[in-house]
């Protein structure tokens, strides 16, 4: 395998008169276990110059290692934390160090949760770390799935290289890596491929020309591939969604960070901030639009990514749970996540039955009838959560106590008489950063209509494409090009018209 993990651990740094750190992680049956470590000095701060010396895969604030470690530092007092994504209790400590003085620092994590024992493998969509560290960054996140973005409007890791024969990378037997992820990144928003084998032609590309709806078509041409909207709220989400071509929408997102959030839309859709204030407004919002998707009948599975690489997220923070059953396979995640049986999360592990159904059933019944959906589920978190919430065709439904959960395993019932989705999801309290989980969807069908429309959603998708079209005008000058781009632009307004048009709720 050309593929590389950089450093195995060992020794790092080599700092003049310094103390000695060595740090052991291991795992309940006292096995070294790789981890993400999160050091700081006594002023707060990263120590500098040690982290890159012996090439252990370092990114802003942490760094990953395979259990053992030796920091050479400058004599002090230090503070730490060891996590192994969401399915491993953390561990924080501190330690003094004296000068020329050497400490041994032991660390047991303790498993909370082994979801692949029940069929469900974690992913992360969204990676913008060096390949060549890609093996250990997932072993430290115990992560399965991982495509890594090696081009990306302008940067193309392949423009001087020979394209690998197979950009899929499997090791440990269950790990695998896409190493011909992409990303189109312009104003009208991002969105990202996975399991092409080759890059699409973007470098060059302009903010507004071509228009990101011509290299999805060319993708969708040169054969198969999957398209994920990389956030809800980019400007040209009603047109992606209008075309049809969209595989999953990143409802977890790089915006959701380990200890801070983005509060803005930077470039997307604005919120209204007074409604949805920071710093959770944007999650909120993010979530908001989301519903307005599915009460259009739209049935897009929710997906995460991190950005890691780029925004200050360790690899796989936000990441997708996909249940996949035994043996596990890459196609048969994939498979999953186009089905919907999957959750997000970027810190509880929430998982749900529905009549003993996993998300992305479709319930259905006849003109009259009224369903009944008995749910059952789980909940594991280090975090707070006050509630799990119902949410039922976008509307909080009922919100349950996790004590009441624990007591009795299940969340009781939801009732249907008319067509409809409902999905379940736990926000923590952090005030710092927007934690939760949340299931993809359940669906519902009654009758002939079969899927709910909701005339509010489809006319917040018509005036949302009317706005983003004005922009367009506004921003291309070229006739030609305006011409261009305006095309798919008009496309989603008749689709969002004859979506209002056949409306059957409110």
């Amino acid at each position: 395998m050309w593929l590389a993990t950089a450093v195995c651990g060992g020794h790092v740094g080599a700092v003049a008169n310094a103390g000695t750190a060595q740090i052991a992680v291991v795992d309940e049956n006292a096995q070294p276990l790789p981890c993400r470590i999160h050091l700081k000095d006594q002023a707060g701060r990263v120590p500098s110059g040690w982290q890159r010396a012996a090439g252990l895969p370092f990114f802003r604030d942490h760094f990953s290692c395979t259990g053992n470690v030796e920091l050479q530092l400058n004599a002090g007092t230090y503070t730490f934390e060891v996590e192994r994504g969401p399915e491993y209790q953390r561990h924080s400590g501190s330690f003094e160090l004296a000068e020329s003085a050497e400490k041994k620092i032991d660390v047991r994590l303790q498993r909370i949760a082994d979801l692949a024992a029940q069929g469900w493998y974690s992913g992360d969509l969204h990676v913008h770390r060096p390949v060549e560290e890609i093996e250990l960054l997932m072993r430290a996140e115990d992560l399965y799935v991982a495509p890594v973005i090696t081009w990306w409007n302008n940067q193309n890791r392949w423009a001087d290289r020979e394209l690998p024969q197979d950009p899929v990378v499997e090791f440990d037997g269950k790990r695998f890596c896409d190493l011909m992820a992409g990303e189109d990144e312009r104003e009208g928003g991002a969105l990202m491929y996975f399991g092409r084998r080759r890059p699409l032609a973007i470098a060059g590309a302009g903010r507004e020309h071509p228009a990101p709806m011509q290299f999805v078509e060319q993708a969708r041409r040169e054969g198969d591939v999957w398209i994920d909207v990389e956030k809800p709220f980019w400007w040209d989400v009603p047109v992606w969604l209008a075309s049809g071509q969209i595989d999953s929408i990143g409802l977890a997102n790089n915006h959701m960070c380990r200890s801070s959030v983005y509060a803005s839309e930077a470039w997307g859709k604005p919120r209204d901030a007074k409604r949805l204030p920071p710093p959770l407004g944007n999650g909120y919002w993010t979530q908001e639009i989301y519903y307005h998707v599915l009460n259009c009948g739209l049935r897009v599975p929710p997906s995460a990514g991190s950005a890691s690489g780029v925004l200050p997220n360790p690899l796989g923070y936000d990441r997708v749970y996909v249940h996949v059953g035994q043996p596990f396979g890459y196609r048969k995640w994939w498979e999953g996540l186009k089905a919907g049986r999957s959750f997000v999360t970027n810190g509880p592990l929430l998982i749900c039955r529905a009549n003993g159904k996993l998300p992305g059933h479709v319930f259905t019944g006849e003109q009259g009838d009224e369903i009944k959906i008995e749910i059952e589920a789980s909940l594991t978190t280090l975090d707070n959560v006050p509630a799990i919430e119902i949410i039922k065709n976008g509307r909080v439904e009922r919100a349950v106590p996790p004590e009441q959960l624990k007591a009795t395993g299940g969340l009781g019932s939801v009732t249907f008489r008319e067509s409809g989705w409902f999905l379940l999801r736990a926000i923590t309290d952090n005030k710092q950063t927007f934690r939760f989980a949340s299931t993809a969807p359940f669906y519902v069908e009654i009758g002939p209509s079969q899927r709910r429309i909701s005339k509010g959603s489809a006319q917040f998708f018509l005036d949302w494409v009317n706005e983003r079209a004005k922009r367009v005008e506004a921003s291309l000058k070229d006739p030609q090009k305006l011409r261009e781009v305006l095309v798919y632009h008009e496309r989603a307004k008749v689709f969002w018209q004859d979506m209002l048009a056949g409306a059957n709720a409110e």
